[in-house]
Parts: structure tokens; sequence; C-alpha cells
């Protein structure tokens, strides 16, 4: 054991299992102390949802690292001023933290190089990823371009890592009277007035004993059948992991192996479809990062040139009827209905929901990228810009932008019944299936037995869908994307 104390900066790595950073920061059963700092710049602060879900997993956090008296030190500010000089004030001899792939990455350099000046050890660790971007390159050396080849290199390395179990012991360190620490509640994370998160209460436990218990639900109760179901936004078919992944609630190496396990207890040695495709997910999720890494302002920029020539549409009430769910496209207005109560929204959906902002609205792909990285519980600096720029077509790997989701046969295609639609938009809930995802097709005597009004209850569509995407391709013709 050693007296000399050190420091852990938490991060998107809220979690004592399989935090490797923090192990390193224990070892030896040297005191420990860990700080989370509400950045205030100089990137992109977090969005309302996020804040949310922070406040309850650094809540949750606290409460772990209590039990082993280790204090949890919130404070606002920026890295480079805070991390060094609570350093000195602690008296650590080392400090670790969990790496980040993105712009922060030049902060993160500063402040290693600053501990480092002041004669303290420094370093970072893989915290987040199963094989972090430079290490799956193509034959050339290169990064690559597209998933498929990307997740057959990853996979061909070898085993993907396992993950590793809690600290064997944690250590707690007297704090200086010096050392400011601020409240939870001071950092003013949580919406007041109006609480527009109430909604996310019923919906999410954040937190590491939530997203554990929300693996064992996913385990135990929808692997099996994932690769058929998972398309369907009115079943509960989906892990529902990704808000805990990025806040680092769980590692994606304890849910990769989580899944592996229980797959190969229920099939044998051959792994099931559902199984394949959920690691796979994964594997999205970590290409995300791959690209991040070498184009850290992919939340800003078209990762394709050719779009910066786009005419993109100035339309501030489109705009407003997409983010309040009154396109009068039904499976589009779901979306972002569920997406305002809950914080979260399908995966399908948010193609659809994307693809209609995009291409039937004409509006910059930045617009939505914005709404989502302020509305969603799951906002991630990878996830978020690589899924928008996948659909706008612009983005790694992407969808063809003469891709057009129609958003009629995409609610017929995967919400069949209605279930979805009933739930997120009850002025729709009597209408019968055949009508619920075209309402303005409906007979009169269909809408009037269903209580609804076109542009009274329920609006008309704001956009007439062919002609909408006749604009779309006559304007990606315009940018020169099609040469």
């Amino acid at each position: 054991m050693t007296n000399v104390p050190s420091l852990f900066w938490l991060r998107s790595d809220l979690r004592l299992a399989d935090n490797p950073g923090l192990a390193a920061a224990a070892s030896g059963g040297r005191p420990l102390a860990c700080v989370y700092i509400v950045e205030d710049g100089p990137h992109r602060p977090l969005g309302g949802a996020s804040r949310w879900w922070l406040h309850h997993s650094l809540k949750a956090l606290a409460a772990q690292l209590a039990e082993h008296g280790v204090p949890l030190i919130l404070r606002r500010g920026r890295g480079i001023d805070v991390v060094p000089e609570m350093a000195r004030a602690l008296g650590v001899g080392s400090v670790h933290w969990s790496r980040r792939y993105g712009e922060e990455r030049e902060g993160d350099a500063q402040v290693k190089d600053a501990l480092k000046s002041g004669g303290i050890s420094a370093e970072s660790h893989n915290g987040a990823l199963l094989r972090e971007p430079w290490q799956v390159k193509n034959g050339s050396g290169q990064p690559f371009k597209v998933f498929t080849p990307y997740w057959k290199a990853s996979l061909a390395m070898g085993a993907l890592p396992a993950p590793t179990g809690k600290p064997e012991k944690l250590c707690g360190m007297p704090l200086p009277a010096t050392v400011e620490m601020l409240t939870l509640e001071s950092l003013g994370l949580l919406p007041v007035s109006p609480d527009w998160a109430k909604g996310f209460v019923p919906e999410w436990t954040p937190g590491e004993a939530g997203a554990e218990k929300a693996l064992a639900d996913f385990i135990d109760g929808h692997l099996h059948g994932y690769a058929d179901l998972r398309d369907r936004p009115g079943v509960p078919a989906t892990s529902r992991l990704s808000p805990h992944l990025a806040f680092g609630d769980i590692s994606p190496r304890r849910i990769v192996q989580a899944a592996l396990f229980a797959d190969q207890a229920r099939h044998g040695p051959v792994q099931s479809k559902d199984c394949q495709r959920f690691v796979a997910e994964v594997g999205w999720r970590e290409f995300g990062y791959h690209v991040l890494y070498e184009h850290p302002d992919m939340a800003r920029r078209n990762l394709n040139p050719r779009f910066d020539g786009m005419p993109w549409q100035s339309d501030p009430a489109g705009l407003k009827a997409w983010q309040r769910g009154l396109t009068g496209y039904p499976i589009v207005d779901a979306g972002m209905r569920q997406l305002w109560q809950t914080g979260w929204m399908h995966n399908r959906v948010r193609m659809v929901v994307a693809s209609f902002l995009i291409k039937h609205l004409g509006i910059d792909w930045r617009a939505g990228e914005d709404w989502f990285w302020d509305t969603l519980v799951d906002a991630d600096p990878a996830s978020n810009p690589f899924g928008w720029q996948w659909v706008a077509g612009c983005g790694m790997d992407a969808a063809p932008y003469y891709r057009i989701f129609n958003p009629i046969l995409q609610g017929l295609k995967f919400d069949t019944a209605g279930e979805y639609v009933r739930t997120f938009v009850p002025e729709l809930a009597r209408l019968d299936a055949e009508h619920i995802h075209a309402p303005w097709q409906a007979p009169p005597a269909a809408l009037q037995r269903a209580g609804v009004k076109l542009g009274v209850t329920y609006p008309r569509p704001i956009v007439d869908h062919a002609a909408a995407r006749d604009r779309a391709m006559a304007a990606y013709n315009q940018s020169g994307g099609g040469a």
C-alpha cells in the first residue's frame, strides 16, 4: 500500500465496474478522491435532457463512492483550470481519467502537460470503447470509411476485450478544508420552471445499478428475437442501454460479454443472428467514434464536402412543427412526441424523422442534430452527428441522399397495427390501422367514428410527400451532389 493519494477525474465513465482509470487510481490501496467537472467551455455544453441524466447518475455514483468513504468532488469550470489546482490542493501523486476522442483531446493534452510540469503523474485510459480508433486500420494503415470492413477487421483482431470487475479496494482520503466542493443541486442540472423532464422519471433509472438492470432485462426478455423485432417501435425489443453507455454507467465490454454468454448458454458455440446483430450495433457505435477521432468537428461540418453547396431552406414554422410533433405525418409525430416525453426515440423512427426534416422540409441536418443533442438522454458526441450525417447522405458509409423515407410506408411496414402511433399520438387512437398512417386519406365516416377532425384535432400534412421528394432531388442535383 502507498500513502500517496491519487485523483480520478470522472467524465463519461460514471461507474465502479470495468473502469480502468478508476482501478489504476485506486491500485495499491492508495487514498483516492474523485472529481467531476461541469465544463463551461470551450466545447459544446450538454443538452437539457443529458443534464437531467447527469444529475441522477452523479447522485447514484456519489452514494456508491460514499459507501467506501471516497469523496466525489463536484466543480464547475474548465479542466485545464480545475484539475491541476485540485491535484495540488489534495497533494496527489497521480491523476487518472478516461480518454475522449473528439475536440476535447486538445484540452486533455493541456491538462496532462500542466500536471506533469508540476511533478504529478497523469495517465489516461480506455473507459469507453471495445477498441480505440487507432487500433483498427485498413490494409494500408488508414482509417476505415465503411462500417462492414471496419467491423470485420475489428472482429478479426481476436476476441473482443472482456470487462473487469470493481476495484478490489477503494480507500477514501480526507479532504483539506480549503478544497471547494459544490453541491449537486447547486450545479442546476435539473429543469425547474417548468419541469419538462417529469415524464423521464418512470422511463429511466440512471446510474450503474439501473444500467445493470436494463442489461439483465434485455438479455432475459428481448435478446432472443432482437434481429427480427428491433425495427418495430411499438414492440419493446431494443436494449435501451444507449443513455447508460453515453454516460458510462456501463461499459460496452460488459454489455457484449453478457450478450455473448447468454447467447452461448441458449444456442451453444454458434452465435445466433440475434446476438450477432446486437453486438454489431455496439460495433456501429464504435465506428462512430472511429470517425469522430478522425473528424472531431463532425457535428458542424459535412464529412462529404459536396454537400457544402446544398441550398437548405429557412423554414422556422416547419422546424417548429417537426419539433412539436405536428407535421401531419403520424409516424413522424409519434417519434417527436416520444422524444419530448421520454428523452428517447426508437432507432428506426430516428431515421424516419431525420429524413423528414432533411429531405421533406429541406432543413439543414445540423438543426435536427442540435435538437436531438438538447432533447435526447442518450445524446452522444459521436453517435448523434454520425447518425444525422448518415441520413443526410454526407457522412461516412452514409445512406445515399436520394434514399428518402416515405413516412406512410415506414409506418405501415414497421408499425402495422398502429400501436406506436396510438401511444404517442392519442388523438388518432381510435382510427383504424388501415388509415392511421395517412389519416388525410381516410373516408370522412372513418374520421368521424374516430373523433378526428383534420386541421382541428390533428393537423393536415405540412408538406406533400411526392412534391417534397421532387424538391429534395432538385436541391441535391443543384448542389452537385448527384454529379
